[in-house]
C-alpha cells in the first residue's frame, strides 16, 4: 500500500511570529522624503513652537548682561579690555551682537516657520469645519454628560413642530442648527463656540505678525542722540548726530527731512518742601519745527514723556544742563574758540564737568578742564560747590593747559575728557598761578602770554533722543489683535446640543435632549438648566422622565418644577 499523500493541514508551518527575533523583521526604510516629513511635523508642532519661544527669551538674556556693539562700540571695547579671558570668547560667540547674531536669528526664523506651519493648516482645517453641518444626532442621548427627557401633555405640538420650535430657540442663542427628519419624528443638531478656535488662530497669527513687524522694524529703524543749545538748531542728517545707531538694512536716504531749533528751555524745581528742595518738577522745551526742506516753522512744546512726532520719527527729551558761553583768545590775541560749551551734569544741583579745547590757539594749543556751578556757594576752606540747580550765582572754575591736544592726529576723542599727561599746566589750585574762577562778564589772563578766557554768559541745552521705527504700528496693531484673540479664546465656550422628538406609545410627544462641552465642562450644568426651563415655558410639559432611553410614558409631574438630571 503506497504512502498516503500529505495534506496541507499536516504540512509543517513557519515558526510563530512570537518566536521570530528582531533580526528576522525587515523595517521599512524612512527615506529622504519620509525624514523631511517627520522633521517638518516635529517643527510645526505646538510643543516645538512653545519651546522655541522659551528659547528665544533665554537667548535674549545676554543682550542685557553684556554691552551691545550697536548701542556703544566703545563700551564693548572697554569690556573686552577689562576681561581679557572672557572678552574674546564672548566676542567670537557674538554675545556683543546678540540680536543680529547667527544663533539668535536662527531661533527667530525657526520660531517664525514653526508658527506659520502650525497655524496655517489649523486655520484651513477650521475653515473647512465652518462649512460642515453640526455633528450627527447620537442614537442614545442619555449617555452624554448632560441630558434629559420631557413628555408633553396631550394636545401638545407634534414631534416635527416641537423640533422646529427648539430649532428656532437654539438659533436665537447663536447656535448653528440643522433639522434632521427621523423615523417617527425628527431631531435637530446645534453647535456654537466656533469663535473660540477663531480667537485661538487669530492669537497665533497675531504673534506671527508681531514677529514679522519686529523683524522689519529692527532692519529699517534708527536711533540717534543730539544735544542742542538754546538758540541753535539741528537738521536730520547723519553728520548732525552726536551718536547714531542704524538698523541692519538702514538706508540714509530714508531719513525724514526736518529741522529743529531750541528756542527756550524752562525748568521748574521744588520750592515748597524742605526735604525735597530743588527736586525737578517739570522740564519744558519750546521747539521750532520745520517739516521737509521748505516747510513753514511751527512752534511745539516738548516735555518729558510727551515726545514730538515728526514724519513718523519721535523726538524724546532725555536730558538737560547748562552750556556756559566762553571766549578763548590765544597768545596772538586772536579768538581761538568762542561759543557755548556743553557740560556734563554730575549731581542733582547741576554741578557740571566742563572741558574746553582750543586747537586753533597759537603759538600753543590751549585746553581747560574744571567745573561749572549754577549756584556757587563757599562751603569752607575756599571750596565752592553748587547748592541749587537754578542759575543763581553761576561760576566757572577751571585748570588751564597748553601744548598739543592730539586732535591733529585724527584720532577720535571724548569731548568730556582732556588728556593732560602730555600738556603743560598753566593754572590750577596746586600751582603758583592758582586756578581760574570766572563769573559772568569776567576775563582771566593766562600766564606766560598764552592768552585769556572769559565767561560771556550761560545758556541751557537739551539732550534729545530721536527714534524711528517703521514697524512699530504693525507691532501695535497685531498686539491688540493678539489680546482680542486671546480674550475670545478664553471666554468663548464650545457647546453642542441635540434635541430629538418622537411620538410615545401613549400618543404624546416625547422630547429628548442632551448637551456636550468641547473642552472644559465649566458652566455646562447651568446651560442644561436654562435649556430645560426654556422647554418647560415653550411647551405644556406633563411630567419629567428618567433618562433611561426607554419610550414608556412618564408619570404625572409633581407640584414642584422638575430638576434636570445629569446622565451617567
Amino acid at each position: 500500500m503506497g504512502d498516503a499523500p500529505v495534506s496541507s493541514a499536516s504540512a509543517p508551518k513557519d515558526p510563530a511570529p512570537r518566536n521570530r527575533t528582531r533580526d528576522d523583521v525587515t523595517l521599512p526604510a524612512l527615506g529622504v522624503g519620509g525624514t523631511l516629513r517627520w522633521a517638518w511635523t516635529q517643527l510645526t508642532s505646538m510643543r516645538t513652537a512653545l519651546l522655541l519661544l522659551l528659547l528665544l527669551a533665554v537667548a535674549a538674556v545676554p543682550g542685557s548682561l553684556v554691552p551691545q556693539r550697536r548701542a556703544g562700540p566703545e563700551a564693548v571695547d572697554q569690556w573686552i579690555e577689562d576681561n581679557p579671558f572672557w572678552g574674546p570668547i564672548l566676542d567670537a560667540l557674538q554675545f556683543f551682537d546678540v540680536y543680529t547674531s547667527v544663533w539668535f536669528s536662527a531661533i527667530y526664523l525657526l520660531l517664525f516657520t514653526s508658527l506659520v506651519g502650525c497655524v496655517l493648516p489649523r486655520a484651513l482645517k477650521h475653515a473647512k469645519a465652518l462649512r460642515q453641518p453640526p455633528a450627527r444626532t447620537p442614537r442614545n442621548l442619555g449617555r452624554l454628560p448632560e441630558s434629559g427627557v420631557v413628555v408633553l401633555e396631550a394636545g401638545g405640538p407634534a414631534p416635527e413642530e416641537a423640533v422646529r420650535q427648539a430649532q428656532r430657540w437654539l438659533r436665537r442663542k447663536r447656535y448653528r442648527v440643522e433639522l434632521r427628519p427621523e423615523a417617527g419624528g425628527a431631531s435637530v443638531g446645534a453647535e456654537r463656540g466656533y469663535l473660540r478656535e477663531i480667537g485661538n488662530i487669530l492669537f497665533h497669527f497675531s504673534l506671527i505678525g508681531v514677529l514679522a513687524f519686529m523683524a522689519y522694524g529692527g532692519m529699517t529703524k534708527y536711533t540717534g542722540q543730539k544735544i542742542i543749545v538754546e538758540g541753535e538748531g539741528f537738521a536730520n542728517n547723519l553728520v548732525a548726530y552726536d551718536s547714531f545707531t542704524p538698523g541692519m538694512y538702514f538706508d540714509a536716504a530714508s531719513l525724514q527731512p526736518f529741522q529743529l531749533t531750541l528756542k527756550s528751555f524752562d525748568a521748574t524745581f521744588e520750592r515748597q518742601s524742605q526735604t525735597h528742595w530743588g527736586a525737578p518738577l517739570d522740564y519744558t522745551a519750546v521747539m521750532e519745527v520745520r517739516h521737509g526742506t521748505g516747510g513753514e516753522p511751527e512752534e511745539q512744546v516738548l516735555k518729558v514723556n510727551h515726545p514730538l512726532e515728526i514724519d513718523g520719527a519721535k523726538v524724546y527729551l532725555v536730558g538737560n544742563g547748562y552750556a556756559p558761553v566762553v571766549t578763548v583768545r590765544d597768545g596772538n590775541g586772536d579768538i581761538a574758540f568762542q561759543g557755548p560749551v556743553v557740560t556734563r551734569v554730575t549731581d542733582q544741583n547741576f554741578n557740571s564737568l566742563a572741558v574746553i579745547k582750543a586747537p586753533d590757539a597759537r603759538p600753543d594749543q590751549l585746553g581747560f578742564v574744571g567745573q561749572f556751578m549754577p549756584a556757587a556757594a563757599d562751603v569752607g576752606q575756599g571750596v565752592e560747590v553748587s547748592v541749587d540747580p537754578e542759575p543763581l550765582n553761576p561760576k566757572l572754575i577751571l585748570n588751564s593747559y597748553s601744548g598739543d591736544l592730539g586732535l591733529d592726529a585724527g584720532v577720535p576723542q571724548n569731548v568730556y575728557v582732556l588728556d593732560t599727561s602730555t600738556l603743560t599746566e598753566l593754572n590750577s589750585r596746586r600751582s603758583e598761578n592758582g586756578g581760574i574762577t570766572l563769573s559772568v562778564g569776567q576775563t582771566h589772563v593766562l600766564p606766560d602770554g598764552k592768552g585769556s578766557i572769559s565767561l560771556d554768559g550761560v545758556r541751557r541745552y537739551v539732550g534729545l533722543d530721536i527714534h524711528y521705527d517703521a514697524g512699530k504700528w504693525g507691532v501695535g496693531v497685531f498686539s491688540v489683535l493678539a489680546l482680542i484673540g486671546l480674550a475670545v479664546s478664553l471666554f468663548t465656550r464650545r457647546r453642542r446640543v441635540w434635541v430629538r422628538a418622537r411620538t410615545g406609545d401613549d400618543g404624546r410627544t416625547r422630547v429628548e435632549y442632551a448637551l456636550l462641552a468641547r473642552g472644559e465642562e465649566f458652566g455646562l450644568r447651568e446651560e442644561h438648566v436654562a435649556l430645560r426651563e426654556a422647554f418647560e415655558k415653550m411647551w405644556p410639559v406633563s411630567a419629567p422622565e428618567a433618562d433611561t432611553g426607554e419610550t414608556t410614558p412618564a408619570t404625572p409631574a409633581p407640584a414642584a418644577a422638575p430638576t434636570p438630571r445629569s446622565g451617567d
